[in-house]
């Protein structure tokens, strides 16, 4: 219950614009951020799935890369 309520905020958020429409930044990943913590909470729960989305969310942003990084969940 509280996974399928946390994975339907995600795509809520990627509806509405994600990141760019609501904090005016960009994802320096693909698959972005939210998408990225969308599958591992699909693939290893809430618990873990959050925890790997927030460590890749602090990897994310930073204003030196001026390149998309491919970094897909394993």
């Amino acid at each position: 219950m509280l996974k399928a309520y946390i994975l339907s905020a995600i795509r809520r958020y990627q509806k509405n614009g994600g990141a760019k429409s609501h904090f005016n930044l960009s994802c320096n990943f693909s698959p972005s951020c939210s998408e990225y913590t969308h599958q591992a909470i699909s693939q290893y729960g809430v618990c873990k799935g959050l925890i790997l989305g927030l460590k890749r969310i602090k990897r994310c942003n930073d204003p030196d890369c001026v390149t998309i990084k491919h970094d897909p969940l394993l």
